[in-house]
């Protein structure tokens, strides 16, 4: 959740998704993937490319974001979808999940942390090359097409209301209104198309003499990322709900990527180049969009704090924080503010219903958070056979700044968020001057290392070992040796 000056709450959320292709998440014969990008789908990438990058924490700069553009390009050229060099726009984004996307009209982009989860060039070609594959394979022109036929609102509300909302027309409205984190923008594409366009990253790896075995590699990194993730955030069974589902469980895709890489030629890792370049990058969350501390969210520069319920996990979005758990989710975020709550929540009440809609509170309540002037509505929802209560909390910190939760839980429960809501407070400038970012460290092994000594130097309180050896694709068996390079993740000072 970046600060006030890099919010862009009026851009919609509808058409923006259906032109996003979140992948690296989840066949038939691979269709003849050469066309040329054409003009029109040049123009419709352009046309949402500056929404995407204001959604997805903006395009990063300087070395590192050269280093991928580079890679990417470079990779872009083995799809013969001629002058690929040209026609391509390659983005690293300042975002703090592990993700890539593509965008029509030859536009692709991977997040810093899903870069610094690779550990070689290769795996970082391999990646952008999957995304030049949907571009290629024109995967979301045909996603576009089936969501017109379901309606746009359908494929959204499909999305965000398997949890709570079921198919009500009004419960998928206001799912979509919940579609704002950059979480829960992007639909997927089916898995069909995430296949095919392993396939074509793997032959583009192929041809330019990388090793193809790397698509196969990343995935795995990614689906112990993804186990390591649910276990740290409680979620036992390593299964996100749909509606909250970033990146599709990759661990199925490992193995039909090995199987397609076995016996292709290809050698090339470029492992310490990579490692090289990638070393200091901003890892986690940056401080200017605000941090998770375990079960806290501190934003220094909006100089704000609040605590999730227990049992619930964060995740930190370029226009929300949501807070996702089995019995309700939440978001935090802010919309313009004119001196007025009440007025201020029944705008929101009518944002979550949607055009043609309409929603209101039963009434507003104000009150006192911690020094803050405060007040809430609640409206209940009929939700085909069962209800739900749709709750909007906010919080006034100054004369035209206001900031507030909307939150879904079952109707006639106590609110699983009531605590939550209490804890939002004001920080001091000292607390948000102790909030510093974390960074890629790459050091070299020395003789004596360990996997254990090297993993107590990983700036967390828990589970350095598992972080270690997930950041390293290190297997429980693996050992270091003198002369290896490290990823380690330290505070930056």
């Amino acid at each position: 959740m970046p600060t006030i000056s890099r919010k862009h709450l009026a851009i919609g959320a509808a058409p923006l998704a259906l032109a996003l292709s979140g992948c690296m998440g989840a066949g038939g014969s691979i269709p003849s993937a050469s066309t040329p990008i054409t003009q029109a789908e040049a123009q419709q990438g352009a046309q949402y490319h500056p929404q995407f990058l204001a959604e997805f924490g903006g395009a990063m700069t300087g070395p590192q974001a050269a280093y991928v553009e580079q890679v990417g390009k470079n990779i872009a050229v083995q799809s013969g979808l001629g002058n690929a060099r040209d026609s391509f726009t390659v983005s690293l984004l300042n975002s703090p999940v592990n993700n890539a996307f593509a965008v029509p009209g030859g536009y692709i982009y991977s997040t810093r942390q899903l870069v610094s989860l690779m550990n070689n060039e290769a795996e970082l070609a391999g990646v952008l090359g999957h995304e030049v594959g949907h571009v290629a394979a024109r995967h979301s022109q045909r996603r576009q097409q089936a969501a017109q036929r379901n309606s746009i609102l359908g494929v959204l509300g499909a999305i965000g209301s398997s949890l709570l909302l079921g198919d009500s027309s009004l419960g998928n409205t206001i799912s979509r209104g919940f579609l704002q984190g950059s979480q829960l923008l992007t639909l997927r594409f089916s898995r069909k198309q995430e296949l095919e366009a392993d396939q074509l990253g793997i032959t583009y790896l192929t041809r330019a003499g990388y090793d193809p075995n790397a698509m196969s590699t990343v995935l795995a990194s990614l689906a112990a990322q993804n186990t390591l993730d649910a276990r740290l955030q409680g979620r036992g069974n390593a299964t996100i709900p749909e509606w909250a589902m970033t990146h599709p469980d990759p661990a199925t895709r490992v193995q039909t990527a090995r199987n397609t890489a076995a016996g292709l030629p290809g050698s090339v890792t470029n492992r310490d180049t990579f490692l090289t370049r990638i070393d200091g990058m901003i890892y986690g969350d940056d401080p200017e969009q605000g941090v998770v501390e375990g079960s806290r969210f501190i934003h220094p520069e909006l100089m704000l704090s609040f605590t999730a319920p227990q049992g619930f996990y964060m995740v930190n979005g370029t226009r929300a924080v949501s807070i996702n758990g089995q019995s309700g989710k939440a978001q935090l975020t802010l919309a313009p503010y004119n001196g007025d709550l009440d007025s201020y929540i029944r705008q929101q009440f009518n944002a979550l219903a949607g055009q043609g809609q309409t929603l209101a509170p039963s009434s507003i309540q104000r009150t006192t958070v911690n020094g803050l002037r405060a007040a809430y509505g609640t409206a209940r929802v009929n939700n085909g056979g069962s209800q739900v209560d749709v709750v909007v909390f906010a919080y006034e910190f100054s004369n035209n700044r206001a900031y507030h939760f909307q939150a879904i839980s079952p109707a006639g429960r106590t609110n699983p968020f009531s605590l939550m809501f209490q804890s939002m407070r004001r920080i001091s400038q000292a607390e948000a001057n102790a909030i510093v970012p974390r960074r890629i460290d790459v050091v070299t092994v020395q003789r004596g290392d360990t996997i254990a000594s090297l993993a107590r130097r990983m700036a967390y309180d828990n589970a350095q070992e598992e972080r270690f050896r997930v950041l390293n694709a290190l297997g429980s068996s693996d050992i270091l040796r003198a002369g290896q390079k490290v990823k380690l993740v330290v505070r930056a000072r």
